[in-house]
């Protein structure tokens, strides 16, 4: 055999010796157990009377029907393993089904009040929901409200801005007018003044000229 599988069959022995060191077996269905020095009815009781469903941790299993155990107050000693169980016994089963039973409905009472918490959650969720869509088509209505009345404000300053620019415009033919009017009043009183002075050199004219043109009488000499 080469080292290495003597190190490998050293390995599982180590290993197996441990899996049953760690091993545990419950007292069977036997009211009471005696606990003997050695493998053996002509032992000696070290440990009387453990009761069934004692925990026993197996250390050394024998052929003769007898196992070595440590008991759960630390006693070691040898044990008939005809009464030896791998399992509970059934009062024990009974018992941990009986506090698993009541762990779970302890559990399903707690998650049956998850439950209901969750679901007035779901509805408080569900009914905030709902204001907040009703909010939100408020919202939408209030933003388009909102849109419209800027279209309008944007339409109102455009026309505002023509009028003021057609205002000017208006102003500044105005300024026109009012220059073109007052020429135009400066030329007839002009005129008028002209036409004064020449209504009025025409009547000197006339009474210079009117003289004039009478007819002079002639001086009879021959009277």
């Amino acid at each position: 055999m080469t080292p290495f599988r003597l190190l490998i069959s050293v390995l599982f022995v180590v290993s197996s010796v441990a899996v049953a060191q760690a091993k545990t077996v419950w007292v069977d269905d036997q009211l009471y157990l005696p606990v003997r020095a050695g493998a053996g009815t002509q032992f000696r009781i070290i440990e009387n009377a453990v009761p069934s469903g004692t925990p026993l941790e197996v250390l050394e299993t024998t052929e003769s029907g007898y196992t070595r155990v440590r008991t759960p107050k630390g006693t070691e000693g040898w044990v008939s393993s005809q009464y030896l169980s791998d399992t509970p016994i059934a009062a024990d089963r009974l018992q941990r089904a009986n506090r698993e039973l009541e762990q779970t409905r302890n559990e399903l009472s707690q998650v049956k009040e998850q439950l209901s918490e969750v679901t007035k959650e779901r509805n408080s969720l569900q009914s905030s929901e709902s204001s907040l869509s009703d909010r939100s088509q408020e919202l939408q209505q209030e933003l388009q409200r909102i849109k419209r009345i800027a279209a309008d404000s944007i339409k109102l300053e455009r026309r505002n801005r023509e009028l003021r620019e057609e205002n000017q415009r208006i102003r500044n033919d105005l300024e026109v007018l009012t220059a073109e009017n007052e020429r135009l009043e400066a030329g007839k009183e002009s005129d008028f003044m002209l036409l004064g002075a020449g209504l009025v050199l025409g009547g000197v004219l006339l009474a210079l000229i009117i003289p004039m043109l009478k007819p002079t009488r002639k001086t009879d000499n021959w009277a």
